[in-house]
């Protein structure tokens, strides 16, 4: 179970974040490989650094690395699950969102014996919300504010021909479940992807996303009502170079690389 070493599957803003710390010696467990679907790109970025991992195909990565850490998007998340699992590896699945199309991942996860590791990201609280499942809880809701910006692209808004670019004030883009939601804001709700599953399920989860012009940060509410009372957090992030991304996301991700490899354990 323990983790020597691990493998970073996608170059882009997260993946890139988790090179830097690695090179920066802030993670305690070394980078084995990097693969991407651009390699061209990877390989001018893995050239800035001071001690580069090595460029590896997906399989050769997935036998050199104890946990693969998927940066990729949510698209090659079965596919890869299933390699790394068969392979006989861990997993971290940062596109949480297709979690909730690909539930057989889980269970796989748990069948073949194997770690599969989800992060809290840009959220914060999944321990509150997790004790709180092991009661009676009434209902859970969050609702994110972000810039125009940050929900450009999203299928739910391309679909209905809704635009931003000109937005003047605050306006509610989307109202209904966890599962909707991650389908129709995949690069921006992977948060909610979390807290569904970590609480009492992407269906019963309501989610409610507002497009808000001149916010400077990626804001997430998330109320909780049970038997143990009323729990509500709420979180202001910093976009990273990518605006659909908090910089708390990389943050969590590097936590959760050392929480792996560590033998003692804070918080649920």
């Amino acid at each position: 179970m323990s983790v020597k070493s691990i493998g970073i599957v996608g170059c882009g803003a997260i993946g890139r974040a988790l090179l830097k710390a690695a090179d920066a010696g802030k993670l305690s467990v070394p980078v084995a490989g990097v693969t991407s679907r651009s390699e061209k790109s990877a390989r001018e970025f893995l050239a800035t650094l001071r001690k580069p991992p090595p460029y590896l195909d997906l399989a050769k990565l997935i036998e050199e690395s104890d946990l693969v850490i998927e940066a990729a998007g949510g698209r090659v998340v079965a596919d890869l699950a299933a390699k790394v699992f068969a392979a006989g590896k861990d997993l971290m699945v940062i596109s949480v969102g297709a979690l909730l199309d690909h539930p057989e991942i889980i269970a796989a996860a748990r069948e073949r014996g194997r770690r599969l590791f989800i992060p809290s990201g840009a959220i914060a609280g999944l321990d509150g919300v997790k004790s709180a499942s092991a009661g009676e809880v009434s209902s859970v809701t969050i609702t994110t504010r972000k810039p125009p910006q940050g929900l450009d692209g999203a299928p739910y808004l391309a679909e209905r021909g809704i635009c931003l670019a000109d937005l003047k004030e605050e306006r509610e883009v989307f109202s209904g479940t966890a599962r909707e939601a991650c389908r129709g804001f995949p690069a921006n709700v992977n948060v909610t992807a979390a807290v569904s599953l970590a609480g009492i399920g992407p269906d019963k989860t309501r989610v409610r996303i507002f497009a808000v012009p001149g916010l400077q940060r990626n804001c997430h509410d998330v109320e909780v009502e049970g038997d143990f009372g009323r729990l509500a957090v709420h979180i202001e992030n910093v976009p990273s170079e990518n605006p659909r991304t908090g910089k708390l996301t990389a943050l969590s991700i590097i936590r959760s690389i050392q929480d792996a490899v560590d033998t003692v354990r804070i918080g649920t």
